[in-house]
């Protein structure tokens, strides 16, 4: 086809006329001129965007780079002797990675076949990627269906990659410089490439929700084990948390619902699609043979099932529980952190090491030291001391006790310890000059009152904690080194309510203590679970509690909803803050959030408790623009 008939056609395309050019070419025509206002008269090279920019699509598209790179170098092995290209663009339409011959460079570099080529269809017009981007659907481009003369030799078929919760994340693409002429020719390349991108996405899944029940199914039970068609991951309550774009079609075909409209799905219990509960996914794993793991969908439909239990719920973890005194055990749900932690402490009770309590302000450092103090043989005293609390003047007195002018010794608390459990809370508050005393009592097993010769023998226990870095306070001086080393016989350290796999339980468990006394059970709705998820909790549990307690006080019924939740403590939190506090990607759900938020940016902000600014940079950074 000449330029001038290339022209002509989108001229007849644009009033209406025929074309032999199927919806999706003929809407994208209509986009370029009426919407993008691109000229067909003009030829444009392709457009390649700067190494700086690269830079930052790239690192924003990291993770999905990792989890589709091996998929694509499979892909390319299949494909290879056909000069075919491979790119991956992100969700912007500019190429993240890219595999091609490189004898072919230059030639594939002014095609746009390349890395750091920008698809989008504003800037390259007609093409797969920008279509694809547009609709979030697979399609084919071939030849002349381009809209810019400069790529009508190519042959580009495009399929969308979707992220868990539905959205769309990225684009997988192969072109060819020249293909045969009938379009028909591609059909293979489209296979391919869906094929390519569900793998992808189910990667995804598998990686994301490690902790998570994952159920994957395929109406043939030849493939449901190593190549499922679809896949999605459920909370412990059976609720959908994730899944992939395959599985968002047959749930959505199965419920009458728009596959576009994820947040649908996301968040509904499994029954609503399955004739399933959480309890009858133990009985769908490779432990029974492939054909008897059928599934029944609400529509009548059947499929097989295969249910992939979550990562930390293995045997090794379940026998480490075995054993733990009541006490230890009631301190987490099923975070495989504080199992292991609980584990350690068990051991470590009836020993005379001191331990050191690490972590955060508000992670519970008491109440594993009551823990402890309660699995150990006997019923003696727990005596805690809030060093930060004691006026400075007064700790010596406080901790060892005196001689009165009468000469009578008014006991100490570490000797009301005696037999039993000291705890010091905030140790690193300690004055410096008490320190030097302290360390004597732990290496000597003695009290001396003050004004007194004679010193009192004591047996205690010892547990301190602290928030702060005593390795820092050590360095600078403000902690002896020998009483740190006396302290930390053995270490345990908390992690902080954000990085709790567990969060769950712990709300379901706070509001069974906390509202013990009323007529009512309450929960909260899939909304307001996941908008505490996405807090930053710098005060931890205790804030959690505290907020829960507000929560219950401002719901009108047992169900706990957004309007109920107070605001976080602390929405001002600034970005260094959050870095100190929270691991830089944890504004890799950003979009997550925005899109329960509604794209509210104000109301974002408060979820992460940060700035509205801060969420504009994260946004740009991340390349997230509102939906149309």
């Amino acid at each position: 086809m000449s330029a001038k008939d290339h022209i002509d056609e989108i001229g007849s395309v644009l009033c209406g006329g025929v074309s032999g050019r199927d919806s999706v070419v003929l809407q994208s025509w209509k986009r370029c001129v009426n919407q993008y206002g691109l000229d067909p008269t003009r030829p444009s090279p392709a457009s390649i965007v700067t190494a700086t920019k690269l830079k930052e699509h790239r690192e924003q598209s990291a993770r999905l780079i990792s989890i589709a790179r091996k998929g694509l170098q499979t892909l390319f092995r299949q494909v290879a002797g056909q000069n075919y290209v491979l790119l991956l663009a992100d969700r912007q339409g500019v190429t993240v990675d890219y595999f091609g011959d490189s004898a072919c460079e230059a030639e594939l570099r002014r095609a746009g076949l390349y890395l750091g080529s920008d698809w989008s269809e504003s800037l390259a017009g007609t093409c797969a990627v920008g279509s694809c981007i547009a609709t979030g659907e697979a399609v084919t481009i071939h030849q002349t269906d381009h809209f810019d003369l400069t790529h009508t030799p190519l042959s580009c078929t495009a399929s969308p990659i979707f992220d868990t919760n539905g959205l769309l994340s990225a684009v997988l693409d192969i072109s060819l410089l020249q293909s045969p002429q009938p379009k028909v020719s591609q059909s293979l390349a489209l296979q391919l490439v869906n094929a390519s991108a569900r793998r992808i996405e189910l990667a995804n899944l598998m990686a994301m929700m490690r902790s998570e029940w994952v159920l994957r199914f395929s109406h043939m039970p030849e493939f449901l084990d190593v190549d499922p068609e679809a896949a999605i991951a459920l909370d412990g309550s059976g609720r959908v948390l994730g899944m992939t774009h395959r599985a968002a079609s047959i749930l959505a075909q199965a419920e009458n619902i728009d596959w576009r409209h994820g947040e649908l799905v996301i968040g509904q219990p499994l029954s609503r699609f399955f004739e399933l509960s959480i309890d009858d996914l133990p009985n769908l794993t490779r432990a029974r043979p492939t054909e008897e793991r059928v599934i029944y969908l609400r529509d009548g439909s059947a499929m097989f099932g295969h249910a992939i239990a979550p990562h930390h719920s293995t045997s090794a973890l379940i026998s480490a529980r075995t054993g733990l005194p009541a006490c230890l055990q009631a301190l987490s749900g099923d975070d495989p952190e504080m199992r292991l932690l609980e584990r350690k402490a068990a051991k470590l009770a009836n020993s005379p090491t001191p331990i050191l309590l690490k972590g955060e302000t508000g992670v519970g450092k008491e109440r594993l030291s009551r823990a402890i103090h309660a699995s150990r043989e006997g019923g003696r005293p727990f005596v805690a001391v809030n060093c930060a609390a004691l006026q400075e003047s007064a700790v010596e007195e406080e901790l060892f006790g005196n001689t009165g002018i009468d000469g009578r010794v008014r006991r100490g608390l570490i000797e009301t310890a005696n037999g039993g459990t000291l705890f010091l809370d905030q140790i690193g508050d300690i004055p410096l000059d008490v320190q030097s005393r302290l360390l004597r009592f732990l290496s000597e097993g003695e009290s001396l009152p003050l004004g007194s010769r004679m010193p009192i023998r004591v047996t205690v226990k010892v547990i301190s904690a602290t928030h702060r870095d005593l390795e820092a306070m050590v360095s600078e001086g403000t902690f002896r080194h020998d009483l740190f080393f006396r302290l930390a016989g053995a270490t345990l350290v908390m992690p902080p309510l954000r990085a709790r796999h567990d969060f769950d339980w712990l709300v379901n468990e706070i509001l069974r203590q906390r509202t013990v006394a009323h007529p009512r059970t309450y929960r909260l709705t899939t909304a307001a679970s996941m908008e505490l998820k996405h807090r930053l909790w710098p005060g931890n549990i205790r804030e959690l509690i505290n907020t829960l307690d507000v929560a219950v006080s401002m719901s009108a019924t047992e169900v706990i909803d957004l309007e109920d939740l107070p605001d976080p403590v602390f929405p001002a939190l600034s970005e260094v803050q959050s870095r100190a506090t929270q691991p830089d990607d944890r504004f890799a759900d950003l979009e997550t959030v925005l899109t329960i938020c509604g794209w509210n940016i104000a109301r974002a902000a408060r979820r992460l408790g940060v700035n509205r600014s801060t969420v504009h940079r994260r946004m740009e950074r991340l390349g997230l623009h509102r939906p149309n």
